[in-house]
């Protein structure tokens, strides 16, 4: 997985993502403040600039097919994350947290997400190597998970039953009211968390969840863990910035879900037309997610506002 063409690569790629994090948190967002949509906007140019820019690297180093399957992966997992964000929201909307100590949390939430992506996708790629059989588990999961989101009615979320808040809650004695952005705090010589930390705590459980769904999707374009890994990684650490750029207009995105569940099908039946010796080539891959996405974002910006009730 780790052969001797991308060990370079893998350590200019792990460089780049620790540097940016040290500058985001130490450099640009030291003190805690709400991120206006002008600056949450200029982030988002910077982190889509920078994975496309990694993207071309790829492209000039390892050739066309490989940066085909790294700017697909991209896309699918960047797409799949918007539905993650109206977790985020809701979770934020529950436990009242500011929206000037919103970035840090979501800071510490995607570190974590990435130190448990990397786990699951070393853990997938080395499975997949040994068993190739698990593709098509992951096609016929695929598949039932996106049939399953045409149907669901918006994100299934509920903070205070979260089995990752109850485990919290059971080995942490946790405060009754916020203390800034503090995860922990010392009182009469014992650290208590604070309920920032449990914010913290959800936030990175609903995305393994989330990553449940999209790394197998990953997987449907490319079995090249460097591929996999870089595409997921660079999606993942612009979707701070994406997060404040679109809360606001989140409940527009209507048929954004429709669009998600055709993707992750599409990805599916893909992976399970192999059995038969049939692939459908990167390009098309990346055409068919492009437009279908497109598709979903003109037909939720066109959609008539529901009427409201006269007799309201």
């Amino acid at each position: 997985m780790f052969d001797a063409q991308h060990l370079e690569l893998w350590a200019v790629f792990w460089a780049i993502v620790i540097v940016l994090l040290g500058l985001d948190l130490a450099v640009f967002n030291r003190r805690a403040h709400a991120v206006s949509i002008k600056e949450a906007g200029a982030w988002s140019i910077v982190w889509v600039a920078l994975s496309l820019l990694f993207g071309a690297g790829i492209w000039w180093l390892l050739g066309q097919q490989q940066a085909l399957e790294y700017f697909t992966g991209y896309v699918i997992e960047k797409s799949l994350s918007i539905d993650n964000l109206f977790v985020f929201l809701i979770i934020f909307r529950f436990f009242k947290v500011e929206p000037r100590y919103q970035h840090r949390v979501l800071f510490w939430g995607v570190f974590g997400a990435i130190v448990l992506r990397t786990i699951m996708i070393i853990a997938g790629a080395a499975l997949v190597a040994r068993f190739d059989w698990l593709l098509y588990i992951f096609g016929a999961f695929l598949v039932y998970t996106g049939i399953k989101l045409a149907f669901d009615h918006g994100p299934g979320v509920d903070p205070e039953n979260n089995i990752a808040v109850k485990l919290a809650k059971r080995f942490f004695p946790i405060t009754h009211e916020f203390h800034g952005q503090k995860f922990f705090i010392k009182e009469h010589g014992k650290w208590l968390a604070t309920p920032m930390l449990i914010v913290l705590v959800t936030i990175e459980f609903s995305d393994v969840i989330f990553a449940v769904d999209s790394i197998p999707a990953v997987f449907g374009i490319t079995q090249d863990a460097f591929i996999i890994m870089t595409s997921n990684i660079f999606a993942i650490l612009g979707l701070r910035a994406l997060y404040f750029l679109l809360a606001g207009v989140m409940d527009r995105f209507h048929y954004l879900q429709l669009g998600l569940s055709a993707v992750l099908t599409f990805i599916g039946v893909k992976m399970l037309l192999a059995i038969w010796g049939l692939h459908i080539a990167t390009e098309y891959s990346l055409g068919v997610v492009f437009a279908v996405l497109f598709l979903a974002i003109v037909a939720s910006y066109f959609r008539k506002p529901a009427s409201k009730d006269p007799g309201a």
